[in-house]
């Protein structure tokens, strides 16, 4: 991120100061008419002096690359901004078709770089599960309900749909608990309990996010230490598992099924899944390839054949 971050200082304090101190040559290589020529030096010479500001900034941020990413979304907005300017100046005959040639330096080559800063720097801020390993066992014993049961009690008593939620202003988390809800009845019919697990602070606070989605007997518990997660090999997500196509298309689906995104409740990166425990192990489960994918959990609880 810091190589990234000195080779853009590097180029736009050169590119600004050609800008500056040739404005003339520089609007000739880039195809300017010479009566645009007569008008334009003062502008480009400013525009010059603010590219060069700009390298000033990304010198800074290579030093600390994360602590210093309001620079890199700063300088990631204008790159996404200004080719947007340009097509419409270039469209309307305001600016030659030849300037763009600048954007593919300028702008473009530096939008996958920037991003993946950005994805570092809000990947550190949230918080990282514990360190240690955590035994599934212990995990059971330990995580209790809104009514002070043992997650392993109700897991000993019948097979229980486990399922892991995402934070819960996720959309995804909040399609899922509506999912559950359909199935809810028919899941309890078939002898199978359900627990619902996220990293809430509380029980009753978790609880409170199912029950507006219709979701009346479940079991509810708090892991804000991810101990069931580690327990079973959760992981937090990648770029592609988090913001992927797939995830836009059924983020798209899940607004326009009306599961609004809500406030960050927990690590943003963690990865969701669905598990059927009983008597200690682990009966079935759904890893999800993508925080997008749709399991359909009453199968999975419920599958033919036993």
């Amino acid at each position: 991120m810091g190589r990234w971050l000195l080779a853009a200082a590097v180029y736009n304090l050169l590119w600004g100061l050609a800008m500056a101190l040739a404005p003339v040559w520089t609007l000739g290589f880039l195809g300017v008419s010479p009566e645009s020529r007569e008008i334009w030096p003062q502008l480009w010479a400013c525009i010059g002096m603010i590219v060069g500001v700009y390298g000033i900034g990304f010198l800074i941020a290579s030093r600390n690359p994360l602590r210093h990413w309001p620079i890199v979304l700063v300088a990631l907005l204008g790159k996404i901004f200004g080719p947007i300017g340009f097509v419409d100046a270039a469209l309307r005959g305001a600016l030659p078709w030849s300037m763009g040639v600048t954007i593919l330096t300028n702008d473009l080559l530096w939008w996958i770089p920037f991003s993946m800063i950005l994805w570092n720097a809000f990947r550190a801020s949230q918080p990282a599960p514990p360190e240690g390993e955590v035994t599934l066992e212990s995990a059971l014993a330990s995580l209790h309900d809104q009514d002070g049961r043992a997650l392993r009690e109700l897991t000993n008593l019948r097979p229980t749909l486990v399922v892991l939620l995402r934070h819960t202003g996720c959309t995804f988390c909040k399609e899922a608990l509506a999912d559950l809800a359909r199935w809810e009845a028919s899941i309890g019919a078939a002898g199978v309990g359900v627990a619902v697990v996220g990293m809430s602070p509380t029980a009753q606070h978790l609880r409170a996010h199912g029950e507006r989605r219709g979701l009346r007997t479940v079991a509810w518990i708090a892991d804000p230490d991810r101990k069931l997660y580690r327990a079973l090999a959760v992981p937090r997500g990648t770029f592609p598992q988090l913001f992927g196509p797939r995830v836009m298309l059924g983020a798209a689906r899940a607004m326009l099924g009306g599961h609004r995104l809500g406030a960050l409740e927990g690590d943003g990166f963690q990865m969701p899944g669905a598990f059927v425990i009983h008597q200690g192990r682990v009966v079935r489960e759904y890893r999800h390839s993508t925080a997008a994918d749709r399991p359909d959990l009453a199968a999975l609880a419920c599958p033919v054949g036993g």
